[in-house]
């Protein structure tokens, strides 16, 4: 990239100006302002230190030597502090050419390294996906997707919470009122029918704490001493011990839940290299738990219960086994961390994981490096906002969650009647359309989570997400419908498309501007890699769409009759498609040559 070959200049420019070695102390480029002539702009300030003169002279004597020096700079101007370039035409239409020789136009090489293990969406088999997971495969997928196109080997993992008091409430409330009903005779997916009796478990559990702090109990008291509870604390505790009825129970409920997952997950199109239990990774967090305190790591208090006393680091005591033996969230994710380490030796462990468990990866990396383990310091929380609805708060135990499955179904009954009304299909075959649809409607749910910063939380609206123009999935996918329609006008021409641009040719404004966003492409994926940030992408590829869409209006392209700048903006045009449609798959999203 030009900009690092600028800044190194820069640097031995100010050493033969000013007979000084900057260091590291020398300025980035940015992009030129809009209303500024000029296409990377050097903040000059930082070397003044070097010259001892004015920023403008500065500016200018540093100007004149990359003029004289770097053959790709055309001309330079300066508003006071700040020195703008301009690059000459040549420059920017090898860059077009070069560009579009490359297979994967703004990808890096496959690194030769340990893999990235990246884990998301961890459902628990309790309830169906609802829209937080949807944020969460979403990330995780896209991620996956960032990093690989930066060189990385990813490994997509998902851990599956199949364990646990919560599961235990969805047993017991099948046990009393299920009746032997199954998905076939209920007609539901089976993550819904098992949902379905979650929220029965806190329906009742609710009516029992009341009825108890009636009769004097404390809230606490009473969610402790609530009979259903109880219950369901003691089918863990035979779970554990493996009783082969509570077990057996177990796994029917669990392959239900398995099967509605798996429908979701191909719907949204997410997919996994490796999927972990939590019933196989306990085990092993309770070996790494009792290792620990005979190594008087951990500590047992007077109930039997096992502590890591945290609080030299600044933080409390964390319990890792219960005084009945069985075992938390925190045992299970410390064996899954040795699981992966044994099995991968990954550079890096990332957990797409809601920023409410901020605390709980604080936790298990502490914990991880009071047990010795030397890959603690690689394990990375990407902690994310939530989401909300225009309606509010979603709660899973009330059955107030936004289903992931209503949700899709929603967005594909709402891109179909936009694109109907606006005739994108009219002379599609029926399933060609379905497929559009789906397409459009999956698009503008993917774009619209991706497009806010992972760390914020965010207010979706199915409404605003499918619209054809502004900021939205569905206008980006009509943008590569677009260009596809005109490339295929342009074949009938005849004209070959393979030739090089001639670079002698004199660029238009918009042409330049066009070619100025596509340079900027890799350094996008770079930098969406190193923030681990999907809005990164999807914000550079709207205004790249949106850049097009002014170039495409206001310059003619096909009605052009020299056949050299034909050329030119034919091979624009393949390249905007071709990096629209990298950026999109970065996202997980389809773009249709059609609409």
């Amino acid at each position: 990239m030009i900009a690092q070959q600028l800044v190194k200049i820069v640097g031995e420019g100010v050493k033969h100006l000013y007979g000084q070695e900057p260091g590291t102390g020398l300025p980035g480029l940015e992009k030129t302002k809009k209303e500024i002539p000029g296409d990377f702009t050097i903040v000059v300030f930082p070397l003044v230190r070097f010259s001892r003169k004015s920023p403008e002279t500065t500016a200018r004597e540093i100007g004149e030597y990359l003029l004289e020096t770097v053959p790709e700079i055309a001309s330079f101007n300066v508003i006071k502090g700040f020195l703008n370039l301009v690059l000459k035409d040549d420059f920017w239409l090898e860059f077009l050419n070069q560009a579009r020789r490359q297979k994967k136009f703004g990808c890096l090489k496959p690194r030769h390294e340990d893999p990235i293990i990246v884990e998301y969406s961890s459902p628990n088999t309790n309830k169906p996906l609802h829209l937080g997971h949807i944020r969460n495969n979403l990330l995780g997928h896209s991620l996956s997707e960032i990093l690989k196109a930066n060189g990385h080997r990813v490994i997509r993992v998902n851990l599956v919470n199949d364990r646990g008091i919560h599961i235990c409430k969805s047993m017991l409330a099948y046990m009393k009122w299920g009746n032997g009903e199954t998905p076939l005779s209920a007609g539901m997916k089976g993550d819904h029918l098992i949902g379905k009796y979650y929220v029965l478990f806190n329906q009742y559990f609710k009516t029992e704490v009341h009825d108890l702090m009636e009769k004097g109990l404390t809230e606490e008291e009473a969610e402790k001493q609530a009979p259903l509870i109880r219950e369901a604390r003691e089918i863990l505790r035979k779970w554990e011990a493996k009783d082969p009825e509570t077990r057996d129970l177990w796994k029917k409920m669990n392959d239900w839940v398995y099967e509605g997952f798996n429908e979701t997950y191909r719907n949204l199109g997410i997919t996994f290299d490796k999927t972990y239990y939590e019933s196989n990774t306990y085990l092993l967090g309770k070996e790494l738990v009792q290792k620990g305190l005979d190594a008087e790591i951990l500590k047992e208090k007077e109930d039997g219960s096992v502590w890591a006393d945290l609080r030299e680091e600044g933080l409390d005591e964390k319990l890792l086994l219960r005084s009945d033996g069985t075992s938390v969230y925190m045992t299970q994710d410390l064996g899954t961390a040795q699981s992966r380490y044994e099995t991968f030796h990954p550079s890096s462990m990332i957990y797409v994981v809601g920023n409410e468990q901020n605390y709980h990866f604080d936790v298990l990396r502490l914990i991880l490096k009071k047990l010795g383990k030397s890959y603690a310091d690689h394990v990375f929380h990407c902690s994310y906002g939530m989401v909300e609805l225009p309606e509010g708060k979603m709660k899973s135990r009330e059955g107030t969650v936004v289903d992931a499955d209503a949700l899709m179904e929603e967005m594909y009954a709402t891109a179909e009647t936009t694109t109907r009304e606006l005739g994108k299909a009219d002379e599609m075959e029926p399933s060609e359309a379905r497929e559009l649809f789906h397409a459009i409607g999956m698009g503008a749910l993917k774009y619209f989570i991706l497009k806010v910063d992972p760390k914020k939380n965010m207010l979706f609206d199915p409404r605003e997400s499918i619209d054809f123009n502004g900021n939205t999935g569905p206008f980006i996918q009509y943008t590569h419908a677009r260009i596809h329609s005109l490339l295929r006008r342009a074949a009938l021409t005849g004209l070959d498309l393979s030739s090089n641009v001639n670079s002698s040719l004199t660029l238009l404004p918009l042409e330049k501007e066009i070619l100025k966003k596509l340079y900027l492409f890799p350094e996008a994926v770079q930098q969406a890699g190193d923030e681990l940030s999907p809005a990164i992408i999807a914000n550079y590829v709207y205004d790249l769409a949106k850049g097009f869409n002014q170039f495409y209006q206001e310059i003619p392209v096909l009605k052009e009759e020299d056949p050299e700048k034909l050329l030119l903006r034919l091979a624009l045009t393949q390249l905007t498609g071709l990096a629209i449609r990298q950026a999109m798959v970065l996202l997980g999203i389809q773009v249709p040559t059609r609409m």
